[in-house]
């Protein structure tokens, strides 16, 4: 089958990542059909096999890409100092790489259940690595005696569950702007892992 006119891979490729991630974010992966992907690219359904074998390898190209992303920009981060300083600098981190991601965080959260066993088994040590970032800085401070945790598993997933949710309500333009509430979740944050 023939490409559109004026089609090239370059820039047909990015479009239909940025299509499906937009459309399963919106609608769920089970509901969004590769027809309706190429429809909104503006391709014919079956030019989207040049792009990718099938929508599980999509979905998983999208939740490896936004992970690996994570990872890259958390090993660039600047988390230096005690176990406190090092909590805020993670705090910090993951609010300001997620917020401006709203799809990729809904995706990536949302949409593991979709994945094949072998892709999930990928994607859950991505995770877990990120997660053993911040576990860490949880141990760290247990062993210098600031932080009083019971569990450091459970509050690495507790605490990332609740920086992430931020993902799911602010708006720019809301009642607080985004540099008091990273303060506040700073806060909360280190008031859940004190002595």
């Amino acid at each position: 089958m023939a490409r559109k006119q004026g089609s090239h891979s370059d820039i047909t490729g990015p479009r239909v990542q940025d299509t499906a991630l937009r459309l399963i974010a919106r609608h769920g992966y089970a509901a969004v059909s590769m027809r309706q992907i190429a429809a909104e690219v503006g391709v014919q359904a079956g030019a989207l096999y040049n792009y990718t074998p099938d929508k599980q390898t999509l979905l998983f190209n999208l939740m490896r890409a936004h992970m690996q992303e994570v990872l890259d920009a958390l090993a660039a981060a600047d988390l230096r100092g005690d176990p406190p300083a090092r909590l805020d600098g993670f705090t910090r981190f993951h609010i300001r790489f997620h917020l401006p991601r709203p799809d990729q965080v809904f995706v990536s959260y949302m949409e593991l259940r979709n994945l094949a066993p072998e892709n999930f088994a990928i994607l859950e040590s991505m995770r877990r690595d990120y997660e053993t970032a911040l576990e860490d800085i949880l141990r760290d401070g247990v062993a210098a005696g600031v932080f009083a945790v019971p569990d450091t598993r459970i509050a690495t997933m507790a605490i990332i569950a609740m920086l992430t949710g931020l993902s799911h309500w602010y708006r720019e333009g809301g009642r607080l702007g985004m540099d008091a509430i990273e303060e506040i979740y700073c806060n909360l944050v280190q008031k859940s892992v004190r002595r």
